[in-house]
């Protein structure tokens, strides 16, 4: 059974109820008044329910050609969609992009950028993964993401396009209540000796990574562990004094210059240095992708 409702006549009932006349729709869809009255006309006969109530001066729809006109519209706006995809798809615009980024990383540059993109092309989607340590790597081998930010840098593949972020740096920093602190209130205890900060718990955050071999950082052979999902947790771990451990600066200025998070010195730093970078596959040609990967580009920087 063919339906009479076509998406035609959903375009004359809306166009009808926002200019609240059959001339006024007749206008705005470059018609006679007389073909858009045929249209009704003969929707309601076929669906054999009344959609106006002509005893109105205005054209007002009656509950049942509301209810039409509401899931009418959801129509539209679906069929409008699939329109734009098609063209999207037609002229190398991706339906959707998927992007994974670092737990290491400030998320709000890459939220604004996001919002600016959906501005521009609101017709694409964006999905935002978060991963830890190789997980970035992980979801980009196994094409779970089109474009990972704050990946490790490797060297150079033939797989994929790699973009240096910068370095970032760490410090290790415990809650200002923290016992560390008052006992480092006497410089003899500082720098912190690996058999003091075995004593408390190392807060680290797991690595997220679902085929690539895990690994972690900051533990002490015998020190106990309290094992988090991301940075953020990690950080809020730290400020509650649950635990020790390092903690990258560009993410806890704030705390520090407040001292909720006191930076220690110790006697062995470890060495926690690391360069970040985009990466994408090099067959991967999207458009969507090539404006992130420019867009990103400028506003590195403000990631660290």
């Amino acid at each position: 059974m063919v339906s009479p409702i076509t998406l035609d006549a959903l375009r004359v009932l809306d166009a009808i109820d926002r200019k609240n006349s059959f001339a006024g729709a007749a206008d705005e869809l470059f018609r006679v008044p007389s073909a858009i009255s045929y249209t009704v006309s003969k929707l309601e006969d076929d669906l054999a329910v009344a959609l106006f109530d002509r005893s109105k001066r205005k054209a007002v729809l009656t509950p049942i050609g509301k209810m039409l006109l509401d899931q009418g519209r959801q129509i539209l706006k679906a069929t409008d969609e699939l329109t734009h995809i098609v063209k999207q798809s037609a002229s190398s615009w991706e339906t959707e992009l998927r992007i994974c980024i670092d737990s290491i990383l400030l998320f709000d540059p890459i939220y604004q950028l996001i919002a600016e993109f959906q501005r521009a092309y609101p017709w694409i989607n964006i999905r935002v993964s978060e991963e830890v340590f190789g997980g970035t790597w992980d979801a980009i081998n196994a094409n779970r993401c089109d474009l990972i930010i704050g990946g490790e840098a490797i060297p150079s593949s033939s797989n994929f396009n790699i973009e240096i972020i910068g370095e970032i740096d760490f410090v290790f920093a415990v809650a200002k209540e923290h016992p560390l602190v008052s006992q480092s209130l006497i410089a003899a205890a500082q720098p912190l000796s690996a058999e003091v900060i075995k004593q408390y718990p190392s807060i680290v955050v797991a690595d997220s990574s679902r085929q690539l071999p895990t690994r972690s950082a900051g533990l002490l052979d015998g020190q106990p562990r309290i094992t988090v999902p991301t940075m953020d947790k990690k950080i809020t771990a730290h400020k509650l004094g649950l635990g020790v451990g390092y903690l990258p600066i560009h993410r806890i200025q704030a705390e520090l210059n407040t001292k909720q998070l006191i930076a220690l010195e110790v006697e062995q730093p470890e060495d926690r240095y690391y360069n970040l970078c985009l990466a994408w596959r090099k067959d991967n040609k999207g458009k969507a992708l090539d404006w992130f990967v420019k867009k990103l580009q400028l506003i590195k920087a403000q990631l660290l």
